[in-house]
């Protein structure tokens, strides 16, 4: 059994107890077997068809020949594997050709891809587009649209970004117009005409399925003509690549949505990221130009429906971050034990004569190691924190289900974010402790790297998570919220205090979580938005770094410490807990004192 494996088995069972949720309705026809045998066939599919084609697919780079977008053909064979594994329909009912498999095993499941080959397929979007559907479209919709993608015949994309506004949604240009008088009256949905450009949009043309279901945010005129400005006039609407019918099936038309142009990426290359022109006239539709999608909701609901996908992407990507930064641990741990080179410190240490030791005997190697494990593993545990506060969120007790999705609410910046940015520094770490052999293709690890450094950007950067953070979710509700992410973490601490090897790490998250009200409080106690998010960032990060030490210490309380396995948990623990939860010390003053050095420097003055 792999080492990631083994440490599934051990969050899932030991640390979140997820067999207990087999005593739910939903979810009474598994049992651990069943999981078991769900993550047996998800990391063979990885190791077999995803870990081959992972280094193909970074070379021979997307190309556009006019038409059509190619991919190796590797690339093909593991998203076909994918698609017949019935992962995009894990977490769907029995009747739409689902498992039924709660949240916490199907992110535990798809780990094993992101490790062995996140850019490949870009299934992730394609189910979220699904999800997105199920929860906001009409009965025609989630039928001809949803259920295709759980099937893997279509696969699916979000539109939002534009060359002229980025992450600034409410800039958006893009039009939708009713398409005629019949237009409100379509099975499908109310029907318009789309015209804009859309850049940024990953898998927005391939040729891995019969059909592309593009989510796209448009605006819809005024009776003026005129765009209602900000975000209230955003809607959202299905533009597929190829017209359907009712029944799913392709018409044979194609839909005005032309390939303006390929992005050519630092990583991440195995899904081809794609500028997209809506309506140009290139491919004239029922002899007319204008893109055809159909209203999903209501006009001007286009940003509550989309973030439906959102939030539930950007767990997705700090699972990917960290399952990238396992990847490097993993190769750089292995690297280690096996290079000699130096000598050990101390008399003889210098003496020619005497063989070499392997690289991980040196305390540096190690701290590089020990600082990757506490990233990759400690960020892996709060991935799947969240995921069974998905599946609580789904199937709890009303008010279970409620605190659930308030606790979730709050972690979902820190979920996306603290993965994004410190299982980035693992890979970085990996490349280290490889020496100059990590800074050649000779070894993954400088790939592992590139394909990370999207995750700090792409499903909001982490300025917008930051800004989320402090701005949004730590306030709402008059600071429920981070009550209740207080009262978590406060759980924790009691019952790790009476343990003496824990209170050490229990006393210092006590005094980090008091670190992170009183800063919280003084940030905002001008009242000034201007003063209080100047320092959202090194706010995000402190407040990320405590989160990781509840996790740790919470993970802690079910080790085993006789084992090995056991005793690697605790020191990673030990070091994050040592070595990185002092550092908010630093960033939280910035935060107190709403520091301007950063709001006030002028332009002219770079």
């Amino acid at each position: 059994m792999s080492g990631l494996r083994q440490n599934l088995d051990f969050l899932l069972h030991d640390w979140l107890g997820v067999a207990s949720l087999t005593t739910r309705p939903r979810f009474a026809d598994h049992s651990r077997e069943t999981f078991a045998a769900v993550l047996d066939t998800c990391e063979r599919i990885a190791r077999e068809k995803f870990a081959p084609a992972n280094r193909t697919a970074d070379v021979q780079e997307p190309h556009f020949d006019g038409e059509c977008v190619h991919l190796p053909e590797s690339t093909r064979a593991a998203s076909d594997a994918y698609v017949a594994s019935g992962m995009l329909a894990a977490a769907q009912d029995y009747d739409l050709g689902g498992m039924q498999l709660p949240c916490v095993i199907e992110m535990a499941a798809n780990s094993f891809f992101a490790k062995a080959g996140i850019g490949l397929g870009g299934h992730m979007l394609t189910s979220g587009n699904a999800n997105l559907l199920m929860a906001h479209g009409t009965e025609a919709q989630c039928r001809v649209f949803a259920h295709q993608e759980f099937s893997g015949r279509f696969f699916g994309t979000m539109c939002l970004s534009e060359p002229q506004a980025g992450s600034s949604l409410s800039d958006i240009l893009t039009r939708a117009e009713p398409d005629g008088d019949d237009s409100a009256s379509d099975p499908l949905g109310p029907r318009f005409r789309l015209r804009g450009h859309k850049m940024w949009i990953s898998n927005g043309e391939h040729e891995l399925a019969e059909n592309i279901v593009h989510l796209v945010l448009a605006k819809i005129p005024g009776p003026d003509g005129k765009l209602v400005p900000g975000a209230r006039g955003i809607s959202l609407f299905i533009v597929p690549k190829r017209l359907v019918d009712l029944d799913g099936d392709l018409t044979g038309e194609r839909n005005d949505v032309a390939l303006a142009g390929l992005n050519h990426k630092l990583g991440y290359r195995g899904i081809p990221n794609t500028l997209l022109n809506f309506g140009e006239g290139k491919y004239p539709v029922r002899g007319a130009a204008g893109a055809i999608g159909y209203l999903v909701g209501k006009p001007g609901d286009g940003l509550r429906c989309m973030f439906h996908m959102m939030n539930e992407a950007r767990i997705a990507v700090g699972l990917g971050a960290v399952m990238l930064g396992y990847a490097g641990y993993e190769a750089s741990l292995d690297y280690a034990r096996g290079r000699p080179q130096g000598r050990p410190i101390g008399p003889g240490g210098k003496d020619p004569s005497q063989p070499q030791i392997p690289i991980i005997r040196h305390a540096d190697v190690k701290r590089m190691l020990l600082a990757q494990k506490s990233y990759v593993e400690g960020g892996l545990a709060l991935e799947l924190y969240c995921a069974r506060l998905v599946d609580e969120q789904h199937t709890g007790d009303a008010q279970a289900a409620k605190d659930a999705a308030l606790l979730l609410e709050m972690l979902t910046p820190i979920a996306k974010s603290w993965p994004s940015e410190w299982c980035l520094e693992a890979n970085s770490l990996a490349i280290q402790v490889h020496g100059g052999y990590g800074y050649t293709r000779d070894y993954p690890v400088e790939q592992y790297w590139r394909d990370n450094r999207l995750n700090m950007i792409h499903e909001g950067t982490h300025g917008i998570q930051a800004l989320d953070l402090l701005g949004r979710k730590v306030v709402m509700d008059g600071g429920a919220g981070l009550l209740a992410l207080a009262q978590r973490i406060n759980g924790t601490i009691e019952r790790a205090s009476p343990h003496a090897d824990l209170h050490p790490q229990a006393t210092a998250l006590a005094a980090a979580l008091q670190q992170i009200g009183a800063a919280t409080k003084a940030a905002w106690s001008t009242g000034v938005p201007e003063e209080a998010l100047a320092n959202a960032v090194p706010y995000l990060q402190a407040f990320g770094h405590v989160v990781l030490a509840w996790i740790w210490l919470d993970v802690a309380l079910s080790v085993d410490p006789a084992t090995p396995a056991g005793q690697g948990r605790l020191a990673a623990g030990r070091y994050f807990f040592r070595h990185e939860l002092p550092r908010i010390d630093a960033w939280l003053a910035v935060v107190r004192t709403r520091d301007d050095t950063c709001r006030t420097v002028q332009d002219d003055w770079f």
